[in-house]
């Protein structure tokens, strides 16, 4: 059993034993953790459950395909999440796509406990099929359409994070939230029945240097350091973002130091034409000082947000 903590873990690493909550409102960022997750568990030979609700279950697969076209890189060091084929893998049942109607309504009524011993059973079928772990995610939208029983939801949640925390199971697990559904008193309880939030995977982070994904607006989150180790690790990345908007958002309230290369870097980022535009968001004092001493502040394109304070 692995213990998260709470806080925010990135979707690839999660290990068996992991129950998240996934609270999103953005649909590039949902659909960018689910289909990192579910090629990730086919990869690890993990059987991959994804219970629908809000996607129908006819297009949960192209739902996630489509990932690969609008999302920046891989992360760094990993291997490309595309040649890992879902529907091949759904073709031999390593992936399966279940609606929440059949999942959870089969005796008629939401029952927790009932609910709860399917999914054991479903674990266990698994492990006897030879698969090293199970990979549960699950919408749970289908627990405001008041279907009889939907009321205990929430007991539900608290009951999986109870049986996640205190038995050693092979199986992990991750439940949507759409924060455009759930108002916020709803969503902190549930999220207090989680062992923490997953997030996207970073596009890179070697202890000195961290770039993660934005994806409203999008972009990418800079963070640490960049210097002249790390450029090069900071220019292939935001290279290969690539945003059908015309704007790419850095956010930059993170980021402690940067040389006056990395600030060139930053500043030319993602405008291959007059057409782009490029937002530096969260600009500390100290970076600002340098976009400045480099004359850069007032570059063609780009617009500068400073950090409160």
């Amino acid at each position: 059993m692995s213990a998260v903590g709470t806080g925010t873990k990135p979707v690839g690493a999660m290990e068996l034993g992991d129950h998240l909550a996934l609270i999103f409102d953005n649909d590039e960022e949902r659909r960018s953790i689910m289909a990192a997750y579910a090629r990730d568990g086919v990869a690890a030979g993990h059987k991959v459950i994804y219970i629908s609700d809000g996607v129908r279950a006819g297009d949960v697969l192209g739902w996630l395909l489509a990932e690969h076209e609008t999302t920046g890189p891989a992360r760094h060091g990993a291997p490309e999440g595309a040649a890992v084929d879902l529907a091949a893998a759904m073709e031999d049942g390593h992936f399966v796509v279940r609606t929440a109607e059949e999942t959870f309504l089969a005796s008629g009524r939401f029952d927790p406990s009932e609910s709860l011993q399917l999914m054991a059973t479903e674990i266990d079928i698994a492990l006897v099929q030879g698969y090293s772990g199970v990979r549960i995610a699950g919408e749970a939208r289908f627990s405001l359409r008041r279907w009889p029983g939907t009321h205990q939801h929430g007991d539900f949640e608290r009951m999986l994070d109870e049986v996640f925390m205190t038995t050693d199971l092979k199986a992990m697990a991750i439940c949507q939230f759409d924060r455009r559904w759930f108002e916020g008193g709803r969503l902190a309880d549930v999220e207090a029945a989680h062992m923490g939030r997953v997030r996207a995977n970073d596009y890179y982070d070697d202890g000195t240097l961290q770039i993660s994904p934005l994806f409203s607006p999008p972009g990418a989150r800079v963070s640490g350091v960049i210097d002249a180790a790390t450029r090069p690790a900071a220019a292939s990345v935001l290279e290969s973002i690539k945003t059908r908007t015309g704007l790419l958002c850095l956010d930059l309230e993170g980021l402690e130091a940067c040389d006056p290369d990395g600030l060139r870097m930053l500043t030319g980022a993602d405008r291959p034409a007059r057409d782009r535009g490029l937002l530096l968001r969260g600009v500390p004092a100290e970076v600002h000082a340098g976009l400045r001493a480099e004359g850069l502040d007032g570059a063609p394109g780009v617009s500068i947000e400073r950090a409160a304070g």
